[in-house]
């Protein structure tokens, strides 16, 4: 597993609007941090809307809008099949997303 691999995921159920269910996660976390127990990651979805923070990823010939809002961490046990990988583009889109979401410069 490394950084920008995005895996199925089946997300637990959760209060409010959090995502859930079955859907994809792109893995964010820094790869020398990927040997922990949990992963940081965010998940995506088909039917958000387009934002700035919501950049697309194509998952062979779907695309899919990763929700920056959401990132969060979950155990590595969770992942599912890797099932692509972000390119660098979309990769680079995902960290401006995060940049925005988190205030950071």
């Amino acid at each position: 597993m490394v950084r920008g691999d995005i895996h199925a995921i089946k997300l637990p159920p959760r209060r409010g609007r959090v995502q859930h269910g079955r859907r994809y996660a792109v893995v964010v976390q820094a790869d020398p941090l990927l040997a922990l127990s949990t992963v940081v990651v965010c998940p995506t979805s088909l039917s958000a809307r387009g934002a700035s923070f919501h950049p697309a990823v194509a998952v062979g010939d779907e695309e899919t809008l990763v929700l920056c809002e959401m990132v969060g961490a979950v155990d590595v046990r969770a992942l599912g099949a890797q099932v692509g990988h972000a390119s660098a583009e979309e990769l680079q889109s995902i960290e401006d997303g995060l940049r925005l979401v988190l205030a950071l410069s």
